[in-house]
């Protein structure tokens, strides 16, 4: 069971469905409203959690009406809680998501996520020190991210950074990272115009780009490798599909899975996420993965 924490953002996710975009100064009527929890971190934590990780969540929730139901979520899926602090003050996160022909866009507001500081994980460096891997992403402060990496490569602990939403890091931090999951967008944010061949081949085995329904692409030291997706019959919401395929792949890799096994079985696991609403509802189970026709027992995992 390998243990995974997972330092990031937990939040209310207010979903819109809709079948027309509204332009300026429109109003359009949406087809549904939904609440949902969600957050990249918490979406992560989720995902590795429901294929059988042990996981640890730091982070942060508000004082408000929504903080306490983000904590008895997560410990619904059995992860632990006890370094998620309540920001008093501070709102819970929020991300406003409107869904429109099964794609996705979204306005993020931090709230408590925003005050995730260095001495939280500070606080959870026991926790740090036993983990097989470490999950995080952008939507905790620069200072806060830039310390664990600094902390997790100091002590050679495992580390993935999901760079979402982008913003530009330094070479110094990539280098210190083992894997590395920009989208197609977040690439082109952080390498501008470089040609992805030549930036892969300079970090093999760490930066792995995640196309959506292309699948995903890595090097491996001699060629660059694609991996596809699974086809599906219908996409009902991307919401969260990313966060699957991180919390998936953090998941496999630590089962002592090669890395082309582990970005292959996050693909399978992200592409039957889609399938559902919710970015952590979607996220399937390491059964529901393991009824797939598509599953391969010779990835090393047992029945």
């Amino acid at each position: 069971m390998p243990k995974v924490t997972v330092v990031g953002s937990i939040n209310i996710d207010f979903l819109i469905q809709t079948n027309r975009i509204a332009k300026k100064g429109e109003t359009v009527e949406g087809e549904s409203f939904s609440t949902n929890f969600g957050g990249k971190g918490a979406n992560q934590a989720v995902s590795a959690a429901k294929l059988g990780a042990q996981v640890h969540m730091i982070g942060a929730v508000g004082e408000d009406e929504f903080g306490q139901a983000l904590i008895d979520n997560l410990k619904k899926y059995n992860i632990n809680t006890d370094y998620i602090k309540v920001k008093p003050g501070e709102p819970s996160g929020a991300a406003f998501i409107r869904l429109y022909k099964g794609d996705n866009s979204i306005i993020y507001v931090p709230g408590a996520n925003s005050a995730v500081s260095y001495q939280d994980v500070r606080e959870a460096e026991n926790v740090l020190l036993t983990s097989d891997i470490v999950i995080v992403q952008n939507e905790l402060p620069r200072e806060t991210v830039e310390y664990l990496v600094d902390f997790c490569y100091k002590r050679d602990i495992t580390i993935l950074l999901n760079p979402a939403p982008a913003r530009p890091i330094s070479k110094e931090y990539i280098d210190k990272l083992n894997f590395f999951t920009p989208n197609e967008t977040e690439f082109s944010v952080i390498f501008g115009d470089k040609k992805v061949e030549d930036v892969l081949s300079m970090y093999p085995n760490k930066i792995i780009i995640t196309l959506g329904s292309e699948g995903a692409m890595f090097h491996d030291g001699e060629k660059m490798v694609h991996i596809p997706a699974l086809e599906v019959d219908e996409i009902v919401d991307t919401t969260g599909a990313g966060d699957t395929f991180n919390g998936a792949f953090a998941y496999a890799q630590q089962s002592s899975l090669t890395i082309e096994e582990a970005v292959t079985f996050a693909n399978l696991t992200s592409s039957v996420s889609i399938q559902k609403f919710g970015a952590q509802t979607g996220a399937p189970s390491f059964e529901e993965i393991q009824a797939l026709k598509e599953y391969e027992n010779s990835w090393g995992f047992k029945n």
